[in-house]
């Protein structure tokens, strides 16, 4: 809007109470009828020059929070680039009948520059936000995946505080969709609560694949949401979304922090849910609310978690014992459920003499070198297991939950334990269904059956077994059809240079069971998504595994070019915080898992070819290590360099897709 007035050339007088001059400008900086931004401190100012004169203000105009500093001056005024309201450039001051102007400050030329008069800067009042963060510190949460954005910023400001302090560590990356699966690879490696977080919106919505994966394999996440102001919620507003209806189903827990709610109750019963029920707690966080002062007190679980060690009930467990010492080929099969318990399980397993089957998402559980692990059964596993499957006469089942990929044969007399009353019988019935916790359970099963108990041995047929299968992968690794390397040599290789501990991300793919059949693992712990089954969880994976781990562990992942393409650009979060993941993936320039899928159905291969970048070039221009292996005699030499590199590494394996 134009004026026939000329705006006032008043300058601002110098502040009587306490002020600090700061240099904010050299004098020939600002070309003359210009304006610009400039930071001091925490405040951001507007800066002008007008033939000489130099003004300054808050940098937010007083009515939507423009920035003046992108402004321009039109006819002497100074006017904001998102509504064209006008104000003097020396004192802020709007035209005649206005009194909403930006707040002006002082100014004075001198030889080293122009400087501006402000008050001193205060520490801004403890926040809703600081509050929050604060309680989900106190719940073990020391991790949060996301980006910071226009609708978070308090929040994050609050982390920002705590991370400071060392009491949090805060991971920005390049989509919220890595951040969510890395949270959630968080939780199922340890247990303990990963946060993720993202503005109002898409960064919100981008989060639902990776909450999902942790919803159905029972992982504990924190989603936090930036929110539009709530004055302007359900208007249509600019990335207005009703996010608690968004996430109603993947959130176990999900609710808005509304102004005069109490702060540590709302994230105490989030951080609660998310660890008792091992699912997602969803927490909306509307802009306004997250800067409201607060003098609420954190809170933390101290009295408010009860214990897991939940023993089997006496006639349950006497009826599990009865079937075990009657049978004489008893197969246990462990699965992620397990995970954290598998001390107490390996010593009933070795009381009764009994092989152990693993899930795939169970893989690593036991080391393919003890003398009862079978490897992997189902889909992604080896003959081994199988054989001892279809031989036994009793299956006890430790932490899994039968997923059809597994293909426990449910004809079977079965026992199986876990502590969650849902997973027992979750696709069919059971002999003998125990609630209870893995590890109390299979001490309670050595107790009742006694030092006496009948010990099978089954270690020779264990061993006779493991040397067929392994006749059987060394022939298929010196298979070559001129047209990639196959998968068997590569996760030979790979099993010779993965350290006993390390952790291992595999993504969704022929990679997925090619790992599972040919990689022999000791005592490794083997992350994927399990039920959900989502491309591309690999990298993000490790990138959380990486965060739980740090420099104790070495993180290796696996994917195939279909999966890494999802999220690659994470690569480059990955080198800015030094992550010290290996990643190998397997280039076939094609979705070769849905190429096999359709030769199996019957129809032509259609849309499944891949254009690719050099990844290794890619890899090393985003400032990591990359190396291409094309010949089989270089894997070993590859694979050596990016395991002793300290940072992220990624060594790509032309692969050919029909030798899996």
């Amino acid at each position: 809007m134009a004026y026939s007035s000329e705006p006032s050339e008043t300058p601002v007088d110098i502040p009587s109470g306490p002020h600090e001059w700061h240099r904010v400008l050299d004098r020939e900086e600002l070309d003359v009828r210009r304006v610009t931004t400039v930071a001091v401190g925490r405040r951001t100012l507007c800066v002008t020059n007008i033939d000489g004169r130099y003004g300054a203000m808050d940098n937010h105009c007083p009515h939507q929070g423009g920035p003046l500093g992108e402004g321009s001056i039109e006819k002497g005024w100074l006017r904001c680039p998102w509504h064209g309201f006008d104000y003097s450039p020396c004192n802020g001051k709007p035209p005649g009948g206005f009194d909403d102007a930006p707040q002006a400050y002082a100014t004075q030329v001198r030889d080293d520059g122009v400087y501006v008069a402000l008050p001193p800067e205060e520490d801004p009042p403890r926040s809703v936000s600081n509050v929050m963060v604060d309680t989900m510190i106190n719940w073990g949460v020391d991790a949060v995946f996301g980006m910071v954005g226009h609708s978070n910023l308090g929040f994050a400001d609050a982390m920002r505080t705590a991370e400071a302090r060392g009491d949090l560590r805060y991971f920005g990356i390049r989509h919220e969709g890595a951040a969510a699966f890395a949270a959630t690879a968080y939780g199922k490696l340890t247990g303990r609560l990963a946060a993720c977080f993202g503005i109002a919106g898409p960064g919100s919505t981008n989060l639902l694949t990776g909450l999902y994966d942790a919803k159905v394999d029972r992982a504990p996440v924190l989603a936090l949401s930036g929110q539009v102001p709530s004055k302007d919620k359900g208007r249509g507003a600019f990335q207005d979304l009703d996010l608690e209806g968004a996430f109603a189903d993947v959130a176990a827990f999900n609710e808005t922090i509304h102004a005069g709610a109490d702060p540590a109750e709302i994230m105490s019963l989030a951080c609660k849910t998310a660890l008792v029920e091992r699912n997602v707690a969803h927490i909306v966080l509307p802009d306004e609310v997250q800067v409201l002062a607060s003098d609420v007190e954190p809170s933390g679980p101290t009295g408010r978690v009860g214990s897991r060690l939940i023993a089997p009930p006496a006639d349950v467990l006497a009826e599990a014992l009865s079937m075990i010492a009657t049978a004489s080929r008893p197969l246990i099969i462990v699965g992620a459920g397990a995970r954290h318990e598998m001390a107490q399980v390996l010593q009933f397993a070795e009381h009764i003499g009994a092989p152990v089957a693993t899930t795939f998402k169970g893989k690593g559980l036991i080391s393919d070198s003890h003398p009862l692990g079978c490897g992997v059964l189902g889909r992604s596993g080896t003959p081994i297991a199988s054989w001892f499957m279809n031989e036994s006469d009793l299956i006890i089942v430790f932490g899994a939950s039968f997923s059809n990929h597994t293909g426990i044969a449910s004809y079977k007399p079965i026992i199986q334990v876990d502590d969650d009353p849902m997973s027992l019988g979750r696709f069919h019935s059971v002999d003998v269904p125990m609630q209870a916790n893995v590890g109390i359970a299979a001490a309670a099963l050595i107790d009742g059956l006694g030092a006496d108990a009948d010990r099978h041995d089954f270690s020779a047929e264990v061993a006779e077994r493991w040397a067929i299968w392994r006749a059987e992968k060394a022939q298929r690794v010196d298979d070559d059809r001129g047209q990639g390397i196959g998968a068997a040599v590569l996760f030979e290789t790979l099993s010779d240079h993965v350290p006993d501990d390390a952790v291992i991300c595999v993504d969704v793919g022929n990679n997925t069971y090619s790992f599972g059949r040919y990689f022999e693992v000791t005592n490794q712990d083997v992350l994927m998504s399990g039920y959900l089954g989502s491309i591309g969880f690999g990298f993000p994976a490790a990138m959380g595994a990486w965060a739980a781990v740090g420099a104790n562990r070495k993180v290796v992942s696996v994917s195939g070019d279909g999966g890494f393409g999802q999220y690659a650009m994470d690569f480059t979060t990955a080198v800015k915080y030094e992550m010290n993941i290996t990643h190998v993936l397997m280039n076939n320039a094609q979705l070769g898992k849905i190429s096999k899928e359709q030769r199996a159905a019957h129809f032509d291969v259609w849309q499944t070819s891949l254009v690719n970048p050099n990844f290794a070039d890619f890899a090393t221009l985003c400032g990591g290590l990359g190396i291409r292996v094309t010949d089989p005699a270089d894997l070993n030499e590859a694979l050596a360099q990016a395991m002793a590199h300290d940072g992220p590494a990624l060594v790509e394996v032309i692969t050919d897709a029909q030798l899996l």
